[in-house]
């Protein structure tokens, strides 16, 4: 899309886009939060329109956007983007599952704010420790001692109706990017899974987020099933924050960082990353 000029009153419906905006050095152009990005402290002061998925329409129509970004993976997301745009306000959606669409991404952000060297050095930053990562892994027997093949990974999402990360989201190359293989190849985002499935995959770690979809998950030697798993059995289980490792944004880059430090704590201590 196209503006008539650089967007300088924005409003992101998705919480990632205020720390894209901050970390370009642009908090100072957003107008509104959603509820639940209260955390995050060059926002907090702003108004609450409401929240991802269902914002507060006259309130955002009121605050005067020249410009509202959206993230179009969930379903619902589009009803009130559609009815934004019946109004005249430009309306930017993004979908990234990976990093290299998350870059994407960022690089439209910045033109869309007439920041392109803003958005350039964001991503120059984000591919820099992502490069220092694979150094670290890349080096003899780092990665796969003797040879072994790279851990394979779990990710739960969802305890409650087990829901997966699979191969079609941004956890996946967080995963990738981290020495690890996602246990689940399947094609989607979000993969349902029953219990006795993912015995079968038996996979080497286990990782659970902890947020707003998975807001408390039972431990996992207490799931019947699950405490039979090789992963657990073995103590290779973490529990993560979703806004870090399922939000697509400048924060993924430590999410990498985390998940490869658990599955090559040596290796990653004797890099020192800043």
């Amino acid at each position: 899309m196209r503006l008539r000029a650089p967007a300088r009153r924005i409003v992101a419906l998705y919480g990632a886009f205020n720390e894209i905006l901050v970390e370009m050095g642009l908090g100072g152009r957003l107008v509104a939060r959603t509820v639940a990005d209260a955390d995050l402290p060059e926002v907090a002061a702003l108004p609450a329109i409401g929240t991802h998925m269902r914002p507060n329409l006259e309130m955002v129509l009121g605050l005067g956007p020249d410009l509202v970004l959206q993230m179009s993976a969930r379903r619902g997301a589009s009803e009130p983007v559609e009815a934004l745009r019946r109004h005249g306000v430009p309306v930017a959606e993004f979908n990234p599952g990976s990093f290299a669409e998350l870059f994407a991404a960022i690089e439209a952000v910045g033109a869309l704010t007439g920041e392109p060297r803003a958005a350039g050095a964001l991503v120059a930053r984000m591919r820099a420790r992502l490069e220092a990562v694979a150094r670290c892994l890349d080096r003899p027997g780092a990665a796969a001692p003797g040879g072994a093949p790279r851990p394979r990974v779990f990710f739960e999402v969802r305890a409650q109706t087990l829901l997966a990360a699979g191969a079609g989201g941004i956890v996946d190359d967080v995963i990738r990017h981290a020495g690890g293989v996602n246990a689940v190849a399947d094609p989607r985002r979000l993969v349902p899974l029953g219990e006795e499935a993912l015995y079968g995959l038996d996979p080497d770690v286990y990782v659970v987020q902890r947020g707003p979809m998975n807001e408390a998950p039972p431990p996992l030697d207490r799931r019947p099933l699950l405490a039979a798993l090789r992963a657990v059995r073995q103590g290779r289980v973490l529990e993560v924050d979703e806004r870090l490792f399922s939000r697509p944004g400048p924060r993924s880059v430590l999410a990498v960082e985390a998940l490869a430090r658990f599955l090559y704590p040596e290796p990653m201590k004797e890099c020192h990353l800043k």
